[in-house]
C-alpha cells in the first residue's frame, strides 16, 4: 500500500486528518495543510515515489524554539530563585529527544507520522521530530497562545512533573548507550586503573567509542566512575539535547 493509500484509509469519514489533530490538540486547525506537513518524515519526501515533496523538517526547527521558549518561560515562573545552570538542566531533562518521543507516542502522535521506513530503519527519533513539527505547526495554524494552551494543557499538566524532574538523577549511562545504540556507533566503558587502599580506593573508567577513548571519570566505585565518565560523554557529544 503507498502513502496516499495509506492516508486516505486513516483519515476517511469520520477519522479524518482534522478530527485526529482536534483529539490531540483540543483543537480543529484552519489549515490543515501544515499539520498534514508535521506528519511528514523526509523518508516519505526522497523515496522517489512523489507522494509528497515537503517534510516537516522546517516546522520542526520553528517548533523546537517555540517548545524551548514556553519551557524556559514556565520554569523562570516556576522557580524564581533557580539559576541559570538549574533553569537550563530542568529544560533540558524536558525537551531532550527521549522526553519528546515518549510525549508523542502518549499523545497518540505517533500512530499518525508518515514515513517510508521500515520497522528495522524506523526509530523514536521519528516521533520526537513530528512533535515539534506539530508546535511549529500550531503557532503557524493558531499562534502563540495556542502553542501556550497545548503545552500547559496537553504536556505539562498530565504528563510533566516539574519536582519530579528537579529530583531526578539522569542515568548518564544508560543515555550514553541509547545514543550510541541509535547511531549504530561501536562502544564499550572500561575501568582504566583503581588506585588506594580500602575507603581510599579509587577508579577511573573510560568511554571508547570506535575503539577510541573519548571520556573519562574517577569515583570511589566503579560504577560511580563509568556514571562520571558517561556524564563527560554527554556534555562533550551533547547528548542530552538530543
Amino acid at each position: 500500500m503507498n502513502i496516499k493509500a495509506l492516508i486516505k484509509l486513516v483519515f476517511s469519514s469520520g477519522n479524518d486528518l482534522s478530527q485526529n489533530i482536534k483529539n490531540i490538540v483540543g483543537f480543529y486547525p484552519n489549515n490543515v495543510f501544515l499539520f498534514e506537513t508535521a506528519l511528514v518524515h523526509k523518508s516519505a519526501v526522497y523515496d522517489n515515489s512523489n507522494d509528497y515533496t515537503v517534510s516537516n523538517e522546517r516546522l520542526e526547527f520553528l517548533g523546537d524554539a517555540i517548545l524551548g521558549a514556553i519551557i524556559a518561560d514556565r520554569l523562570f515562573q516556576e522557580y524564581p530563585k533557580g539559576d541559570e545552570g538549574f533553569l537550563t538542566k530542568m529544560r533540558s531533562k524536558i525537551v531532550s529527544r527521549t522526553s519528546l518521543n515518549q510525549l508523542a507516542k502518549k499523545i497518540g502522535l505517533d500512530e499518525l507520522v508518515i514515513s517510508k521506513l521500515d520497522k528495522k530503519s524506523k526509530t523514536d527519533s521519528i516521533y520526537g521530530n513530528a512533535f515539534e513539527a506539530l508546535i511549529g505547526a500550531i503557532y503557524l495554524d493558531k499562534g502563540t497562545s495556542a502553542c501556550e494552551k497545548f503545552i500547559d494543557n496537553k504536556i505539562l499538566k498530565p504528563y510533566i512533573s516539574f519536582e519530579k524532574l528537579e529530583n531526578e538523577e539522569t542515568n548518564f549511562k544508560s543515555r550514553v548507550i541509547e545514543w550510541a545504540q541509535k547511531g549504530k556507533r561501536e562502544l564499550s566503558f572500561k575501568i582504566i586503573s583503581e588506585t588506594g587502599e580500602g575507603r581510599s580506593k579509587n577508579f577511573e573508567a573510560c568511554v571508547i567509542l570506535d575503539g577510541v577513548e573519548v571520556a573519562k571519570g574517577k569515583e570511589k566505585s566503579k560504577k560511580k566512575a563509568e556514571q562520571k565518565a558517561a556524564k563527560e560523554f554527554c556534555i562533550k557529544f551533547q547528548v542530552l539535547n538530543e
